[in-house]
């Protein structure tokens, strides 16, 4: 899987983590900094296992919840049409 932020999205990192801009509707996306983590290592070409990697080695969470929590994140950039994925 390929993602990368659809074309009319722009992504602004903060210290808090990153603010997505969905400049056709307006629209605010805020990921606190473990969500920034995930989606910073899925456009740089990671895959979802490797997502997951970086959350369960950032984070005391068993393996298989971070792959929930990461197909849950994808999912909903996904619905929200901030993300495209090929």
């Amino acid at each position: 899987m390929t993602m990368r932020l659809s074309p009319h999205v722009s992504l602004t990192k903060n210290d808090d983590g990153a603010v997505l801009l969905d400049e056709r509707r307006g629209d605010y996306w805020q990921l606190n900094r473990t969500g920034t983590a995930v989606l910073d290592t899925l456009l740089a070409g990671g895959t979802p296992a490797d997502a997951a990697r970086v959350l369960a080695d950032d984070h005391p969470v068993p393996a298989g919840r971070a792959g929930d929590d990461v197909t849950a994140l994808i999912d909903s950039l996904r619905s929200a049409r901030l993300v495209e994925t090929s």
